[in-house]
């Protein structure tokens, strides 16, 4: 299974997995899984750090590359993501989250959040 992790769950796995709630780390951790990150997570770190956010200090090249070395799958954000975006109703605001949700019905991608404001999206997501 394709496990597409969403900002924080990506910065705690491979910064902090302490952070992770045990069964996010478990299914991280298995090697059934496929691990993927996208290109939006990396671009809300660059953005929200640069903006001072404390739960955002990470340099997303150097994020990306361990990412990469550590066999993750980079996902890009293509047109038809952008395109998905706007067949989610309007539940949840934050632009980054939406494109994680519109990838994962997308591509069949199983989201993994601690975000409880995605709940109400149906779809491909696991909530710790």
């Amino acid at each position: 299974m394709k496990l597409l992790l969403d900002t924080h769950l990506l910065l705690w796995a491979a910064g902090d997995p302490e952070r992770l709630p045990a069964p996010a780390r478990t299914m991280i951790e298995d090697p059934a899984h496929q691990l993927v990150f996208s290109a939006a997570s990396l671009w809300e770190i660059a953005i929200k750090n640069g903006l001072g956010r404390s739960d955002f200090r990470a340099d997303p090249a150097l994020l990306r590359r361990g990412l990469l070395d550590n066999g993750y799958i980079e996902l890009a954000i293509t047109g038809r993501h952008a395109v998905a975006v706007a067949g989610l109703p309007p539940l949840h605001k934050d632009p980054f989250d939406r494109m994680l949700i519109a990838q994962a019905i997308a591509d069949g991608l199983l989201l993994l959040t601690v975000d409880h404001g995605i709940a109400p999206y149906s779809g491909p997501i696991q909530i710790f």
